[in-house]
């Protein structure tokens, strides 16, 4: 039985890396007794595969990972037993049954929704958001990315799906996956490097709320929720 489990990592998690995060999850999983299956071979491992590394110092509310299961309790009682064992700063928020046959969430993330804010103390310059929105309106946003292949020029603005402001928030729908991945703080040092103040990394709070699969054709986006391709076990 393939699960799909969501969960949030906030506080001082954020400061954990994946790969201690994948570390933390499987003794979750083993005192929880939650009867997840195991590789074959000389080193057998948890069969588990996490969506999309959560990068280090963001915080998140939509965090996926798929695992295989022997037999599973309801959803309910996977969530309680699971929260029972987890620390503070990661709560389990669902538990779902995936179809057999169903890719797993890494193959499929296809865009993630963002919450960015500025620090506090990072001067920003007057109408700023205004500046911002007039930046999205180009029909073209070019950078310098880094690739295996050194620096290449690539247009992101087919890849910023929405991007408004409210409240001092910025709520950005990128592009994710293996495709083509935009971070928030690429977007945000562009945003920046062009309206002609700096904006690094450190200057930002970022919070993913949420991963997608695209479920449309090659010319239309049909974006659903990883949670929604699942169903609670009653």
């Amino acid at each position: 039985m393939n699960i799909r489990i969501k969960f949030c990592k906030t506080g001082s998690l954020r400061f954990i890396s994946h790969l201690d995060l994948m570390r933390y999850f499987q003794k979750v999983l083993r005192r929880a007794e939650i009867d997840i299956c195991y590789s074959e071979g000389f080193s057998p491992h948890m069969i588990m595969s996490f969506a999309s590394p959560l990068g280090l110092g963001l915080t998140s509310r939509g965090e996926y990972v798929d695992i295989r299961v022997h037999k599973a309790p309801s959803s309910a009682e996977a969530l309680e037993r699971m929260n029972a064992v987890t620390v503070e700063g990661m709560e389990v928020l669902r538990f779902r049954c995936l179809p057999e046959q169903s890719k797993n969430a890494m193959s499929i993330v296809a865009a993630a929704d963002y919450e960015v804010r500025f620090r506090e103390e990072q001067k920003l310059p007057k109408e700023w958001a205004e500046k911002l929105a007039k930046y999205l309106k180009q029909p073209a946003i070019c950078i310098q990315k880094e690739t295996k292949k050194g620096k290449q020029e690539v247009d992101i603005r087919p890849w910023i799906y929405a991007c408004s402001v409210r409240e001092g928030v910025i709520d950005m729908q990128l592009s994710a996956g293996s495709v083509h991945n935009l971070k928030p703080e690429l977007l945000m040092q562009s945003f920046g490097e062009w309206a002609g103040f700096a904006v690094p990394a450190s200057a930002l709070l970022i919070h993913r709320t949420e991963l997608y699969a695209d479920l449309g054709t090659e010319t239309e986006r049909k974006l659903v929720p990883l949670e929604e391709l699942g169903e609670d076990i009653g």
